[in-house]
């Protein structure tokens, strides 16, 4: 609020009110005074038209015009001066007679639908008034009919109406002069008022507001400024003072003046450089935005289109490698998947970089098996090592447990670039990963609970080390050590603050610890879920138990490692770690004299030593059947010399459970998984999936149909709305970007109807970029999937989504039978397993299309026979087809097989003659399975 001067209040409490009184009584004055003049028109003209009306009457009655005209005549001269016309109207509103012909007649006539006039009416117009007033004819009716009764009636009958013109010019003009008089007299009021004020301030507020002047300088700055003039009384004393202020203040201002110049003189240059550095750095900022919408709209779109057809690629390839392949077929399926993964690590990088950046990294939760991730990831990074001649090796605690809930791709990136650092930085020795759960106190254990974990994984060198300076600096952007070392080992330096973070995000941190040409300990903690679905590896070793092992390896660490390993297999372990140890084992070992069941031999040298290696196998050879071999090589040319030499088989370091279970397979196994996960119940459920994608469609149909038993699809979102309409379903997998209608309008639809309002939705989408989860759930999802689908994850949904409760119920009490069904049928003839799993787990489909092949086989049989005979190739072809097609879904493996290879002879062109030998096992084979089905049906 501005506050008010002395001046202003001097006017406020002179001029002001003198005027406001003054104006006010001149309006109040003005305006009754015109008040009464109008009241006294009409009443003046009252009082001519009303004795008019009357007398007009008996004028009217006879109809005599000249008698009214000389009425209104000799009226309207008389009052001329007010008066501008007179006119007679009849009963039917027609003028009669006026006063004044050049007049409008029809402004003074009452409007057709207006109702008879019963007194009289004033209507003002512009400068006029007219004044109407009905001329009205009162009569007396006596009515004698009933005697000694009297009544008067009184009526009145309306003749017509007088209408009369007033002109209001001249009392206007006089209210008008009322006005300007009072008004010129309130004026004059005020000017006198305000000369007596101003007179007031020359001598009080001038001199004040002087003051207050010279006092806002002086504020400002401008202490030259001083109060001038003779003043009277208190207002001298006052402004002597200001003046003694201003001096003062002037004189401390010339001292520190002087100093602040020389400081400005320096500080000049500098603020201009500033000044030319912000710009850059304006223009710098700005660039660097546009550069980054520019490359968050890339990364999105990149995301999404290179996803998608990963996704089919991935998804399908492992889809065929679970169906039965040649070695080469299989060999050629992995590299196409291992491509298709590193492709997707690399997009992955790109996007965390993005996330970085925005500081949004996004903390997965998948479940996933901790012993097998580790060893995809030391797989891939061994090669590295193996080249440089260095002993990698893995230690992982037998009490962890394997099925773990977590974002394991985050943990094999953080260890991925712990041992590649660890190996760029080590010209010889060894790298070890120890693999346990964290130390944790009492308090911390309680808060976790059961259901999660803290696990600490440390790598460990023997390279060049860190001096303390390169020890403070290891964590920041962009810094590796110092130059030098980034020179002769390359990189960019985020490795290791990326890392920092993603183990922060996961609720753990990085440490180390190093000594300069020692080497360096690198270890972190992350926090993970106990996966209460059963994903945890049984390894078929059970042929291992009580076998005798010779084990030779000179690393301590690699020893110690695989000792435990075999030692949980309950093997009997003979061990050495150095070559005199090894001799004496051979030579006085009790159970050397018996004989090994297994020798493995670890070789930490360089691979090109093939000739003391050589004569270790010859050494060992004559003490155990099958020697294996563990190198720090992955060459095959390697690996088939030693092979020839004697060895049974050559594995890569390091050695970890899976790899060495799988070499020690027996030979009869090596088509069988030798890795063994719980088998997948087949839920009995209905299941929606919804992608315009073909081949995403048709891959999550794949994968869902291993998991549950019914899978219905649509190809956009309007048709999903259409099946929740008239059928409920389970679970519903939802694509985002679809066309016709897309996935979140779909979603607010389906949750609309009323088969499917409480029904989960789990959106699946190729979009990996931060806050797609969060806006999935504010959208309404139940659960986000991104692309390329993982199976693990999709069975974790299936079983977190659907409730299962009643399902493992029903398999516990069918369990007893479907054992002894398994242990009767699982032979050559009748495979019940097989059967099942052709048939989705449906029992009663099984049964009905294994009777179905029963019924129809003898008929088939007398068909293939009389084709057989006549030669009718065709016709053989059509049924041998036919019956391949049956016996591929009803578990007959013996019969499946030797149709199948009648069938690829047949379109070989090989004549029935040749083919004799193969149709006598045909014929045999349909009589051992005519003759066992009977016992198969009554069981069933």
């Amino acid at each position: 609020m501005p506050k008010i001067s002395l001046k202003d209040w001097v006017i406020l409490l002179t001029i002001l009110p003198t005027t406001l009184i003054s104006f006010g009584l001149a309006g109040y004055f003005s305006y009754s005074r015109s008040i009464e003049l109008s009241d006294h028109l009409e009443q003046q003209a009252k009082s001519i038209i009303e004795p008019i009306a009357i007398a007009s009457k008996n004028a009217l009655l006879n109809k005599n015009r000249e008698e009214l005209r000389e009425l209104i005549s000799i009226t309207h001269r008389s009052q001329s001066s007010i008066i501008n016309s007179i006119v007679i109207f009849g009963e039917d509103n027609q003028m009669i007679v006026t006063s004044n012909y050049h007049g409008d007649a029809n402004l003074m006539r009452l409007p057709q639908e207006h109702p008879a006039l019963l007194s009289t009416e004033i209507e003002h117009i512009s400068d006029y008034i007219i004044f109407r007033s009905p001329i009205l004819d009162e009569k007396q009716n006596h009515n004698d009919s009933i005697s000694k009764i009297k009544s008067i009636t009184s009526s009145q009958k309306n003749l017509g109406y007088i209408a009369l013109q007033v002109d209001k010019s001249k009392i206007n003009f006089t209210q008008q002069s009322q006005y300007i008089i009072a008004f010129t007299f309130a004026l004059f009021a005020s000017l006198l008022s305000a000369i007596f004020a101003m007179r007031l301030i020359q001598k009080v507020t001038k001199p004040l507001s002087s003051m207050v002047v010279a006092i806002d300088k002086i504020r400002e700055g401008k202490l030259e400024s001083r109060v001038s003039g003779q003043l009277i009384g208190e207002l001298n004393f006052l402004k002597g003072g200001i003046n003694a202020i201003a001096q003062s203040l002037d004189n401390y201002q010339m001292e520190m003046q002087t100093s602040i110049d020389q400081a400005t003189i320096d500080l000049r240059d500098s603020l201009e450089q500033f000044e030319i550095q912000n710009v850059e750095l304006s223009m710098a900022n700005k660039k660097a935005q546009e550069a980054s919408k520019v490359k968050s709209e890339f990364l999105a779109n990149m995301s999404h289109e290179l996803r998608t057809p990963l996704n089919g690629v991935i998804g399908f390839t492992r889809q065929v490698l679970k169906t039965p392949l040649s070695d080469n077929q299989r060999e050629y399926l992995q590299i196409i998947e291992r491509s298709a993964n590193n492709l997707l690590r690399i997009i992955n990088d790109i996007l965390d970089f993005s996330k970085l950046d925005a500081g949004k990294m996004v903390i997965e939760n998948i479940p996933f098996s901790l012993r097998e991730s580790l060893e995809e990831t030391l797989t891939l990074i061994a090669p590295s090592a193996h080249k440089k001649n260095i002993e990698l090796s893995v230690n992982i605690a037998n009490t962890l447990p394997d099925s773990l809930v977590g974002d394991i791709m985050r943990i094999k990136q953080i260890v991925t670039n712990l041992i590649a650092n660890a190996i760029k930085f080590t010209q010889e020795g060894s790298v070890t990963i120890e693999i346990g759960p964290e130390q944790i106190t009492d308090e911390q254990r309680e808060t976790l609970g059961d259901k999660a974990i803290r696990l600490k994984i440390t790598v460990t060198d023997t390279g060049i080390g860190m001096t303390e300076q390169q020890q403070r600096t290891i964590f920041d952007a962009f810094t590796q050590a110092d130059q030098s070392i980034t020179r002769l080992y390359g990189g960019t330096g985020l490795g290791l603050v990326i890392s920092q973070r993603l183990a922060q995000e996961m609720q753990g941190d990085i440490a180390f610890n190093s000594e300069k040409r020692v080497g360096s300990s690198f270890w972190f903690t992350f926090q993970c879920e106990i996966n209460p679905i059963p994903l945890v590896i049984e390894l078929d070793n059970h042929h291992l138990t009580n076998k005798s092992v010779l084990y030779y390896e000179e690393n301590q660490h690699s020893h110690i490692a695989t000792s435990k390993i075999l030692q949980q297999w309950h093997m009997n372990i003979v061990s050495a770690s150095n070559p005199h140890q090894l001799a004496q084992i051979l030579s006085h070992n009790e159970q050397a004299q018996k004989g090994f069941d297994y020798a493995l031999i670890g070789h930490s040298h360089t691979a090109t030593a093939l000739s003391a290696l050589k004569k270790t196998i010859a050494q060992v050879q004559p003490r155990a059947d099958k020697i294996y071999l563990a190198l720090n090589s992955n060459s095959p040319s390697l690996q088939e010399a030693l092979i020839a030499s004697g060895a049974v088989n050559c594995i890569s370091k390091p050695l970890t459970p899976i790899n060495l279970s799988r070499a020690l397979q027996p030979k009869t196994k090596n088509e069988q998984l030798s890795i063994t996960k719980s088998k997948r119940k087949i839920l009995p459920i209905k299941v929606l999936a919804v992608d315009d994608n073909e081949a995403n469609l048709k891959l999550i149909q794949a994968l869902l149909l291993e998991q549950v038993s019914e899978v219905v699809l649509a190809e956009n979102g309007k048709q999903a709305v259409e099946l929740c309409q008239k059928e409920a379903f389970s679970l519903i997998f939802m694509d985002i970007q679809m066309p016709i209608m897309d996935g979140i309008s779909a979603l607010k639809a389906i949750k609309n109807t009323v088969h499917n309002d409480s029904t989960a939705i789990i959106a699946v989408t190729a979009h990996a970029l931060s806050g797609e989860r969060e806006k999935m759930h504010q959208q309404g999802f139940n659960a986000y999937m991104t692309k390329p689908i993982d199976e693990t994850m999709l069975s974790h949904i299936i079983y977190e989504y659907c409730d299962i409760e009643h399902f493992i119920n029903e398999e516990a009490n069918i369990q007893a039978k479907k054992v002894s069904v398994q242990e009767t049928y699982n032979n050559g003839i009748v495979n019940w397993d097989l059967a099942l799993k052709r048939s989705a787990n449906k029992e009663v489909l099984a049964q009905e299309m294994f009777s179905s092949l029963i019924n129809s086989l003898l008929e088939t049989q007398a068909s293939i026979i009389n084709a057989v005979q006549e030669d009718n190739i065709d016709e053989l072809k059509r049924l041998i087809h036919k019956l391949n097609g049956a016996c591929c879904y009803t578990g007959t493996p013996n019969l499946a097989n030797i149709v199948s290879q009648l069938e690829t002879q047949l379109k070989l062109g090989i004549s029935v003659n040749e083919l004799e030998p193969e149709f006598l096992e045909f014929f045999e084979h349909i009589e051992q399975l005519i003759n066992y089905a009977p016992s198969v049906l009554a069981k069933n």
